[in-house]
């Protein structure tokens, strides 16, 4: 499992949609006027973000550009065409998997089923997409208020919080130029997971110590990262198995 962390830096202010087109002179009213990028600038951007996505789920956010450029079979000044810094490519890989991410939590608590079976259908999609591998720190920096307001940071993420104790929220990381954005982001899947969390728990199917973090932990340590596909696949199935088990609550 790779925890993943990266300085988000000053670079990062450029929003996320601004790769995906380029200037093209200016429009009637003598405003700026956009055009969509020519369809072999699209294909580049296309394997740039998905060899992104497969270099950061197996190495971290750590990875340099030229293994991203390399894994996308373009040159490295073609990566940094579409995203000037790697700070402002690891924020769009990472907006986008907490966007997914709070999709399938929302489309989860929308179900029918039961609140057991909704989280754990949320969990085992989350896994089976491989979301855990590109967990983004804000998302994985979360702690406990105390009943004096102090948040616990030792560990990341915080675990077995009991409900009771205080009131779960982001635990500040780094400053980034995303800011307020990237909490929102976060803050937001937050809320949807700990719904299905809180709806688990009155339903007497989860274990009363069980945490909204607890639960991304499994998501980020039941997605592995092996290198035949097959064997990850096995291996993340059984891995949940084992640690939703865990998760269950017991007849006393």
């Amino acid at each position: 499992m790779h925890v993943q962390d990266s300085h988000w830096s000053s670079a990062s202010a450029v929003a996320p949609g601004a790769a995906l087109s380029a200037p093209s002179g200016r429009g009637r009213a003598g405003g700026p006027r956009t055009a969509p990028l020519r369809v072999d600038a699209q294909r580049n951007l296309e394997h740039v973000l998905r060899a992104a996505r497969e270099v950061f789920g197996e190495l971290g956010y750590g990875a340099p550009m030229e293994d991203v450029a390399r894994r996308a079979r373009v040159g490295v000044g073609t990566v940094y065409r579409r995203f000037p810094s790697k700070d402002v490519l690891v924020r769009r890989i990472a907006e986008e998997e907490i966007s997914r991410l709070t999709d399938q939590a929302r489309a989860a608590l929308g179900q029918e089923d039961g609140p057991w079976s909704a989280l754990s259908r949320f969990l085992r999609t989350s896994v089976d997409s491989g979301a855990g591998r590109l967990l983004p720190p804000q998302v994985l920096r979360v702690g406990v208020a105390d009943e004096h307001g102090a948040a616990d940071h030792a560990r990341v993420p915080q675990q077995r919080a009991q409900p009771a104790t205080g009131e779960l929220r982001l635990v500040p990381g780094e400053p980034s130029a995303g800011g307020a954005e990237d909490d929102a982001g976060a803050a937001q899947l937050l809320d949807v997971v700990g719904r299905l969390v809180e709806r688990a728990r009155e339903a007497g199917a989860l274990r009363p110590d069980v945490s909204v973090s607890d639960v991304l932990l499994v998501i980020a340590t039941a997605a592995p990262s092996l290198p035949d596909p097959a064997q990850q696949a096995a291996a993340s199935a059984r891995l949940l198995d084992i640690l939703l088990e865990g998760l269950r609550s017991r007849p006393v």
